[in-house]
């Protein structure tokens, strides 16, 4: 038996994806007499699969570029499953270096020991997402406020295989905060 798949031609001249299965035949001395070819058009399946796997392409690199917004995935239990540019420059750290370990890295020892990434992703579960501000590490131990957003995702099957998780750092927008907090103390002040 051989099969295979590949594009073929048709009697117009026209091409299309095949799924060919040839099998040998023999009598009943087992000697071969032959073979059988059974011939599938799979090309409606073939252009299907080609336009799915384009769509998660354009959206990998989508994802993979945007640069302003750590975007990852996370395994059920919480190891990091992906890393893109954004998270490079966010967190410091490079794709190789983090993917495999477990997300709380990049909390403060004292959320580490409260538990509060895995009270994290529990919320997340049960409510469907879990949004935070808070301040974060990044691998040179430097801190920052960042927003935090978490959504469970979900298979075809409604089975939980995973987290996705967007990061923002709001390290700029909380010192300008600060800042005007201050003038404004200042200002008073000075009245």
């Amino acid at each position: 038996k051989f099969e295979e798949e590949g594009w073929r031609t048709k009697k117009d001249g026209s091409k299309f994806w095949a799924n060919v299965v040839i099998s040998a035949i023999y009598n009943s001395d087992n000697k071969l007499t032959g073979f059988s070819k059974v011939t599938r058009d799979l090309t409606e399946q073939k252009k299907l699969q080609n336009e799915l796997q384009e769509s998660e392409e354009r959206s990998r690199l989508l994802i993979a570029s945007v640069k302003d917004y750590a975007i990852f995935l996370l395994t059920p239990e919480g190891k990091i499953a992906s890393w893109n540019e954004g998270a490079k420059r966010i967190k410091g750290y490079e794709a190789q270096e983090i993917i495999g370990c477990h997300f709380s890295r990049f909390y403060p020892p004292d959320a580490v020991a409260s538990q509060y990434p895995d009270f994290e992703l529990l919320k997340a579960l049960e409510k469907g997402r879990f949004e935070d501000e808070g301040w974060r590490v990044r691998k040179d131990n430097s801190q920052f406020w960042a927003n935090v957003v978490i959504t469970p995702i979900y298979n075809e099957q409604r089975q939980h295989i995973g987290f996705t998780k967007v990061t923002r750092d709001l390290s700029d927008k909380v010192r300008n905060e600060e800042l005007m907090r201050k003038n404004a103390e200042l200002h008073k002040i000075n009245t």
